[in-house]
């Protein structure tokens, strides 16, 4: 508090000394009383203040600097002595004008002026009451503007409040004797204020606080919340004091117990040597010789040799001794510039990966012209690619493959569920505790610069206050910034350039795009029934036998009970439970075979049934076309594609929609937008435009539990709209997928592979599809496609021609009965 600043409120007569030292008489209750009585005129000229706050009562010394301020002093002098200060939003700020001062201000009475010795003006002030800012009158010769009063309601006394006066009291005079550099006038002054508002504004405007916190109090509306705000500063302050006072009263001691600290372990050093164990600077001195072998650069010796040099100046026994000796130790243990050698020999890698995986052709592919490009030019920054695909596909096994056949280190990193920045980029040193990030910790693990680091799930990354880190691997994945990797553990620049990175994902949608624009995208679609039979035969089948200690003879399956358990057992895209069930099945054998009991080393299709169960999934398969108003649509999920029927049927109303099935919103505008173009080319399907307004429709998706979402349905909604309100037969052995337009244009979806693999497994015949979605089943192998026939389409009419038959159902709905009796 800046006491011995303060010219202390009251009144000055027109008969003072002009020496500026006078204690002024304090603000007592009865001016207090008698200046929020006072007339407030309209208009008053406005004087900016920086860097303080005039409150009510308080009077203080203002020294008049701008042309302007001192023709406004010198005139409001002539006048009523009556002007209005306002504090500038910004100090800085020279030519403020209305909207750079704060709206809450203070009445003042000018009570002299001192012309000082050095020319400056001087103004002594006084304020008298609280005021606001209206709008500005004019700019010239100075600022004038509308004011209008604060009410100030008189507060009934209670305890509290009285408490809290007291405490202020109390604080302050604690605060008063702490500080060397405060008069004991200021104790005199404290005691002598009878206005609990005019010792909270006398207390506030000596706070060593800023200038927002000061407005901030002049701005509160009631005596107690002023109070409270005050009393807070002053216990922060009371605190910093006291601290001050305990760090005096220390430093002589510290500096006795550390000179003795000194000697002691002078002493201990002797002993340890007598002993013969290594002394601290023995092992400083091993950490140099290991250091003095590694083949970083200059930069990093000198940062591995100034810490050294730390070591050797800091007690043993400090605890900054052990957070200096594991940074120094951590420098020593990263591989610096220290590589496995590439096997270069691309037939060999191939080898390598084709029998740990079958297919994945794109991504052996990519790997095996990495190793080309090496081969002939010597060096290549590492590809940092994004495996994405449904579950059970290979993704994550992949990298370990891809390790072995290039002959690198293999490093795995789970982010799922990752949350706190730090995991990436580590913490700072200084942090108890402290350690480097996931990456440089795994880097320092496999003791090589070029390991393939697996980042798994990286769709799976989380963010909360802790930070992003998703945002963090922007650097760690960019190969433009990962040569200078900075983590904040190491404080030095890593390179990362030579690490290949794989990341692997079931969906792209919730990746950070900046992220994923980092990325070689490589997608790995579910596997067919055929495919899967083959995986199994040769990799899940000897790899479960091995697991498990059977021989070749002991256990074996033909391709058609494989098929059975891939079919009736398993629903998925990848692999993962069927090499479940095939545990299940050798784990079966091998508990006959340790019980020395007969058993069939040849599973047949009833031995299946009775080790497995009879809970077999139900089939995906097409259903009749009997009905109108059922289409088969096709879906995808981050498990695989499946095909999706769409129901809808009429009952008597007003034209109302209903939709069930736990439809997400794009599914539901979809099937807004399908029957709004319906009704707009009603005449295309000779359908009487009267229907729309005498039926009410009810599009239903089976299912209901699972949620539902995403646009591929249109066409097949509108297919079921048309097939209801024409009554007409849907083409059998029919399915569909495509988002649709107003216009009636067909728009082309993704998981193309995955939805006619599941179309097949339905024994689905023929497909309809956006032409532009023809690129996308070109890729697919042709044994894949076989027994299926595509339909291209640009535009809903013509999926309506190519599914719709001119054959009504049995027993067809006469949409037209209320209107035949409308028309009677």
């Amino acid at each position: 508090m800046n006491y011995n600043k303060l010219v202390f409120g009251g009144h000055l007569d027109s008969d003072e000394t002009e020496s500026g030292s006078d204690l002024f008489p304090l603000f007592s209750q009865q001016e207090e009383k008698e200046s929020n009585k006072l007339t407030v005129p309209e208009s008053l000229p406005i004087l900016p203040i920086r860097n303080t706050v005039l409150f009510p009562g308080v009077v203080f010394p203002i020294t008049v600097g701008r042309d302007k301020s001192i023709k406004l002093i010198k005139d409001a002098n002539k006048g009523d002595k009556i002007i209005g200060v306002f504090a500038q939003k910004d100090p800085e700020t020279e030519e403020p004008g209305l909207s750079d001062l704060n709206t809450i201000g203070t009445m003042a009475q000018i009570i002299k002026i001192l012309r000082m010795p050095d020319g400056n003006t001087t103004a002594i002030i006084q304020g008298k009451r609280k005021i606001q800012l209206g709008e500005q009158i004019s700019s010239e010769p100075y600022l004038t503007a509308y004011v209008s009063p604060i009410e100030i309601e008189d507060e009934q006394q209670d305890k509290e409040l009285n408490a809290l006066i007291s405490s202020i009291k109390d604080t302050a005079t604690e605060n008063i004797e702490l500080s060397p550099n405060i008069p004991s006038e200021a104790n005199f002054a404290l005691r002598n204020i009878d206005s609990d508002n005019f010792l909270v504004s006398f207390i506030a405007s000596n706070l060593n606080i800023t200038l927002a916190e000061k407005q901030n109090i002049l701005n509160s509306t009631t005596l107690k919340e002023r109070a409270s705000m005050v009393f807070e500063h002053l216990v922060r302050e009371n605190q910093i004091l006291k601290l001050k006072d305990q760090i005096q009263s220390k430093v002589k001691v510290d500096i006795d117990k550390q000179q003795k600290e000194y000697f002691l372990q002078q002493q201990i050093r002797a002993i340890q040597e007598e002993l013969g164990h290594d002394s601290p600077d023995k092992e400083i001195q091993s950490l140099r010789e290991r250091g003095a072998k590694k083949k970083w650069s200059l930069e990093i010796d000198e940062a591995f040799n100034k810490e050294l040099d730390k070591l050797l100046r800091i007690n043993p026994a400090s605890p900054d001794y052990s957070v200096s000796l594991n940074y120094a130790q951590t420098l020593l243990d990263l591989p610096w510039n220290e590589f496995t050698k590439d096997n270069l020999d691309i037939k060999k890698a191939q080898k390598v990966l084709d029998s740990d995986h079958f297919g994945l052709e794109k991504v052996k592919q990519r790997i095996l012209e990495y190793l080309a490009v090496i081969k002939l030019k010597g060096d290549l920054k590492s590809p940092i690619i994004c495996l994405y695909g449904p579950p059970g596909v290979g993704k994550t096994s992949l990298g370990k493959s891809i390790a072995k056949a290039i002959g690198r280190k293999y490093v795995r990193v789970s982010l799922g569920g990752l949350h706190d920045e730090s995991e990436i980029r580590g913490h700072r040193k200084t942090y108890i505790g402290a350690m480097p990030g996931r990456i440089i910790q795994n880097l320092k693990k496999v003791k090589s610069g070029n390991p393939v680091f697996v980042l798994d799930e990286i769709d799976k990354v989380g963010n909360d206050f802790r930070g992003d880190p998703s945002s963090a691997l922007l650097e760690v994945l960019d190969p433009e910034q990962n040569t200078t990797f900075h983590d904040n553990y190491l404080e030095l620049d890593y390179d990362l350039s030579k690490v290949m990175f794989i990341a692997t994902a079931n969906s792209l949608d919730t990746i950070q795009p900046a992220l994923l624009d980092r990325m070689e995208i490589i997608e790995i679609s579910g596997y067919t029934v055929e495919e899967k039979i083959q995986i199994a035969q040769k990799y899940l089948i000897p790899k479960q036998r091995v697991m498990h200690g059977l021989k070749a003879a002991q256990f074996k399956l033909a391709d058609a009970v494989i098929e059975t358990v891939v079919e009736e057992y398993t629903r998925e895209s990848g692999v993962r439970n069927l090499e479940k069930k095939i545990a299940a099945l050798v784990r079966h054998n091998a508990m006959l075979i340790a019980s020395k009991e007969t058993f069939n080393p040849n599973l047949s299709q009833q031995d299946i049934q009775s080790i497995l169960g009879v809970d077999k999934l139900e089939k995906e398969i097409y259903q009749d076309n009997d009905t109108a108003g059922v289409v088969t649509g096709l879906a995808w999920s981050p498990v695989g594609g499946s095909i999706l029927f769409v129901e809808s049927t009429l009952t008597r109303g007003k034209g109302g929609m209903t939709l069930t099935g736990k439809l997400g919103d794009v599914m539901k505008e979809s099937a807004t937008t399908a029957m709004t173009f319906l009704k707009a080319n009603a005449d295309y399907l000779n359908i009487d435009y009267r229907v729309f307004n005498n039926w009410d429709t009810h599009v239903h998706f089976p299912a209901g539990a699972i949620p539902k979402d995403g646009p591929s349905a249109g066409i097949t909604i509108l297919t079921s709209l048309a097939s209801l309100f024409t009554q007409r037969k849907i083409k059998p052995f029919l399915a569909m997928t495509g988002e649709i337009t107003l216009r009636g244009r067909v728009l082309p979806v993704g998981g193309i592979k995955e939805k006619i693999l599941a179309a097949k497994r339905a024994g689905i015949k023929e497909i309809i599809m956006c032409h532009e979605n023809q690129k996308d089943v070109e890729d697919i192998p042709q044994q894949y496609l076989k027994g299926v026939k595509f339909h291209y389409v640009k535009n809903m009419l013509e999926v309506l021609d190519l599914s719709l038959m001119e054959e009504l159902v049995k027993n067809p709905l006469d949409l037209h009965i209320d209107i035949k009796q409308d028309n009677k």
